[in-house]
């Protein structure tokens, strides 16, 4: 479903330059939930920028079904691909509905925004909304701006998953919220992409919740994949083990060591 071949990301200023990513090659199929860690400047967020079509990579291609995307633009790689990103505020329209918020979701789909507000589109909207367990399906009509960090992205969530994208990216999308709405969060985005079975990419610091969440793993360094872990591996791996991982190839993470010690 999602294939990177030879992705290699360069910036350059004046006469320098900088390799965020160095030959990237991932196969990702229908279902796959990869999680990334990393020190900081490892590469994550500029492959998620890259996946959604922000930056076009100095070499090597982008493919998604099949289909060559190195050279389309992320607005209109919105309809196939979704991204959260680590502030709640960013998701959202504030002074918007829910209801209003959720029928651009469906409009970045491919749909009209108006018969989205219709009574069958609100009683959809509701549905989708009762999975979550916030009550919010009762709040159809309140703006975005009343709801709690947790709400908000927990409404981020399900609209990005309303426009039936085929991946999902999560660029540290529970890091803002406090620990017992990030592990709310983290089980609602598992839950949505099992049951949609979409190809998710999540950063995360967190290293617990990069064990816990998915079935894949890789730890990047210096814009390369040092390290993948999948399956049952993965899940056996402990917290301890990967911080001896990050420690035997000398990276030095400080996020990383407080959420190994907290």
């Amino acid at each position: 479903m999602l294939e990177l071949k030879g992705i290699r990301q360069v910036f350059r200023s004046g006469q320098d330059q900088v390799v965020a990513l160095d030959g990237i090659d991932l196969l990702l199929d229908r279902g796959d939930f990869l999680t990334i860690i990393g020190s900081n400047g490892a590469g994550k967020s500029t492959l998620l920028d890259v996946i959604a079509g922000v930056l076009v990579p100095t070499a090597g291609r982008v493919l998604v079904g099949g289909l060559d995307l190195t050279a389309t633009p992320a607005w209109r790689r919105a309809r196939r691909i979704g991204r959260i990103v680590q502030n709640p505020l960013s998701g959202t329209a504030p002074t918007m509905t829910i209801a209003e918020n959720m029928a651009l979701a469906m409009k970045r789909s491919g749909r009209s925004f108006f018969p989205a507000l219709t009574k069958r589109r609100r009683r959809q909207f509701a549905l989708a909304l009762s999975t979550l367990g916030m009550g919010l399906e009762h709040r159809l009509d309140v703006p975005a701006f009343l709801l709690s960090g947790g709400e908000r992205q927990a409404l981020t969530v399900t609209m990005a998953t309303l426009a039936k994208p085929d991946i999902l990216l999560l660029d540290e999308h529970t890091a803002a919220l406090d620990p017992a709405n990030g592990k709310l969060i983290a089980d609602l985005t598992e839950a949505h992409v099992k049951r949609t079975r979409l190809v998710t990419l999540a950063v995360t610091h967190n290293m617990e919740q990069a064990i816990h969440l998915g079935n894949r793993l890789i730890m990047m360094h210096q814009g390369a994949i040092v390290l993948s872990l999948e399956g049952e591996e993965k899940s056996k791996t402990s917290v301890g083990q990967l911080v001896e991982l990050f420690s035997r190839r000398h990276i030095v993470d400080d996020a990383l060591l407080l959420e190994a010690a907290s």
